[in-house]
């Protein structure tokens, strides 16, 4: 990485301190030069180098900074994307890519017109449970699939306080929050389904967001459900999946995330590697023998995001996140709501 990219961040809440802040800094190729932080200075330990700004104008109008990561609330997404690309700046934005479709296809139509990269950040294109689960898709280890079922549930039986993403408004909730990175999984792995059935709830008392979502899409050949919940002390499979000569199921989550809180950068041996005990667990017959064992599990790195967004600004190589598909994920968050409200299935 020759060229170095200057990256003006838009705040250093948790994603940018666990996620784009680290992810950057172990690559030689960006310069994290300006960081907005209007109340703080929370960026001053982890890069003293960096300039802390208090306005998104200082980011926008520095003719120096190429890249921005739009790392704000979710309502905000489209609006400082638009800017941002109207100031010839190339945009990282974090998930969700926008609230509707309208908005996430006016920022796609911005975006080439302006000949700027576009990107959303799905880091979980790259944990290293969903990798596997790839290969054992692509594989075809489970003969034809049948059903495919995901999990990322979790234990929070109360109201965070002080956070927008507990609050009602445009683009809160879980489906936004969480199912953004499941339904891009799922399409990465089977395409655009051919309708929606959803149900969303808020289960913890005093909730006034969806906390909790039941989405079956569906394909012509496989039925895929994708769960979440904030009420969920036992861990069951995060992954389960089905086939006419097996299955595959897989407990546990990918590391990098604690990894990354706890201050590791991703340049250490091993990254991303899971312990034996978290392998997935496969019982198929393949080529008329039985197996049933567990599959090592590939290891995940996110570093791998920011590498292409590189290649991508300085070699003009094709995006691994591109922001149509980004688009459809969106697109099936408001056809899940409509479902839901409507308690009927959408056809996409």
């Amino acid at each position: 990485m020759n060229k170095i990219i200057q990256v003006g961040m838009a705040a250093y809440g948790m994603s940018g301190k666990v996620f784009h802040g680290p992810l950057l800094k172990s690559l030689g190729g960006f310069w994290l030069k300006k960081i907005v932080e209007r109340t703080s200075e929370k960026s001053k330990t982890d890069f003293p180098e960096t300039v802390r700004v208090k306005t998104w104008d200082e980011i926008l109008f520095d003719q120096n900074i190429e890249l921005v990561v739009v790392n704000t609330p979710n309502a905000h997404h489209f609006e400082m994307c638009k800017q941002a690309l109207q100031a010839n700046k190339h945009v990282v934005v974090e998930k969700p890519f926008t609230v509707t479709k309208e908005e996430a296809r006016k920022l796609i139509e911005l975006a080439k017109q302006q000949n700027r990269v576009l990107t959303v950040f799905q880091n979980r294109r790259w944990d290293g449970d969903f990798l596997t689960v790839q290969q054992v898709v692509k594989q075809n280890l489970l003969g034809k699939l049948v059903e495919f079922e995901a999990h990322y549930d979790r234990y929070r039986n109360y109201v965070e306080a002080n956070t927008w993403k507990e609050e009602t408004g445009p683009g809160s909730g879980i489906l936004y929050n969480l199912g953004s990175h499941m339904i891009d999984q799922a399409l990465v792995l089977f395409g655009m389904p051919q309708a929606i059935t959803a149900e969303l709830r808020a289960q913890r008392p005093g909730g006034s967001i969806d906390d909790s979502y039941h989405l079956i899409l569906h394909y012509s050949d496989i039925r895929v459900i994708l769960k979440s919940s904030y009420l969920v002390r036992e861990q069951g499979p995060r992954y389960i999946l089905h086939g006419t000569d097996g299955s595959f199921l897989k407990w546990g989550i990918d590391p990098q995330e604690d990894a990354l809180k706890a201050g590791r950068l991703p340049l250490e041996p091993n990254w991303g590697a899971e312990p034996e005990s978290e392998w997935g667990t496969l019982n198929t017959t393949y080529n008329g023998l039985h197996y049933k064992s567990k599959i090592e599990t590939l290891a995940g790195n996110y570093r791998h995001f920011y590498e292409n967004v590189y290649d991508a600004i300085v070699h003009n190589a094709p995006l691994a996140v591109k922001p149509e598909e980004a688009l459809q994920t969106i697109q099936i968050i408001e056809a899940a709501y409509q479902s839901h409200q409507e308690k009927r299935t959408i056809n996409l």
